[in-house]
């Protein structure tokens, strides 16, 4: 009997739309749809995709109880054995939807699930611990390969068969390890690696170690009295009631907040929700740390050209090296696509 999978996509890869139908509703199709036509020839006689939840990346962010508690109706429905979610490559959105989808897959009926994502999606770091997340290119031109691994991956997972480490299966590691005899003693191995790293041959070091990478300066602004110029903070401003749920320490998403129209931010509109510092005197005045006030005073003045209409928001304390490289590359996105030309960047 052959398996049977549920396949989550975006409203852009159903055919839909692109970001002008971002705020698409949830709705399920039975069946194949989109990319699931390769992933069934890929999965051949072994898989069955039984239908397609679909639903765009704007409204799944907004609603995202709302979707979830349809998506766990829809597993009980048809009962899936694994739910495949994307490709999403690098899209931040549709990663975040294809990790909380397959969580609700486990909580919901304890099947696996397998995402496809761009090692600079943020919810690579999100969600690489609770689920297989197979490694793909940046972008659509990269779907054949993409959709190869993941149904490699499935037809293991399915079939219950031992897997490999993560590098040889293609998935980012989860921070798994497993014990095994070794034919030589530590010491051997550590001295064959040296040998072959000094001969300039290829090694598998056997302790994976997150190397930050290295940024260049930015260029300097030429003209600040043009600039459009952004706030970003790690100093955990955000409206009052933390409406994304930014955590207090060891944050695993940020927030981008509206100061259209706004000389400076009110107390009794924003505040501070940072477990490492006293925000006493920050939530008396919340400019403290986001100087909205300051840097309007220098636009009327002509000091700055602009500034620009959303403030960035996350918690530095405790935060994960690999967290905070993905907050940045999606801020970053952000603002080039904004025209933004200086961002000030705010700590406490």
């Amino acid at each position: 009997m052959a398996f049977k999978v549920l396949h989550y996509i975006n409203q852009f890869f159903a055919g839909i739309g692109g970001e002008d139908k971002a705020d698409h509703g949830p709705e399920v199709r039975e069946g194949i749809v989109g990319p699931g036509l390769q992933l069934k020839k890929l999965l051949g006689d072994e898989g069955v995709i039984a239908a397609t939840f679909i639903c765009g990346d704007n409204y799944f962010a907004t609603h995202t109880e709302e979707v979830l508690a349809l998506f766990a109706k829809t597993l009980k429905e048809h009962t899936p054995d694994l739910v495949l979610a994307g490709p999403s490559f690098y899209a931040g959105r549709y990663g975040f939807a294809c990790g909380h989808v397959i969580n609700e897959a486990r909580k919901v009926l304890g099947i696996p699930g397998i995402a496809g994502m761009n090692v600079e999606s943020p919810a690579v770091e999100m969600f690489r611990n609770d689920m297989f997340i197979v490694q793909t290119g940046d972008s659509v031109k990269s779907m054949k390969p993409a959709l190869e691994d993941m149904a490699a991956l499935a037809g293991k997972v399915l079939r219950k068969e031992p897997l490999g480490p993560a590098a040889m299966e293609k998935y980012f590691h989860r921070g798994i390890r497993k014990n095994f005899f070794a034919r030589e003693n530590g010491g051997v191995r550590a001295v064959d690696m040296l040998l072959k790293k000094m001969r300039k041959e290829a090694f598998v070091s056997e302790y994976l170690q997150e190397i930050p990478e290295k940024i260049p300066f930015a260029l300097s602004v030429k003209d600040l009295g043009k600039a459009n110029v952004a706030i970003l903070n790690t100093g955990g401003i955000v409206p009052i009631g933390n409406p994304d749920r930014i955590e207090s320490s060891s944050a695993t998403k940020f927030g981008v907040y509206s100061i259209r129209g706004m000389n400076r931010l009110d107390p009794e509109e924003f505040m501070s929700i940072h477990g490492g510092y006293d925000t006493h005197f920050v939530n008396e005045d919340p400019n403290r740390v986001a100087p909205v006030d300051v840097l309007s005073d220098m636009v009327r003045e002509g000091m700055l050209g602009k500034l620009h209409e959303f403030i960035y928001t996350t918690v530095g304390t405790g935060a994960s090296l690999l967290n905070a490289e993905g907050f940045g590359r999606e801020i970053a996105s952000l603002l080039n696509k904004a025209g933004v030309d200086a961002a000030i960047m705010v700590s406490t």
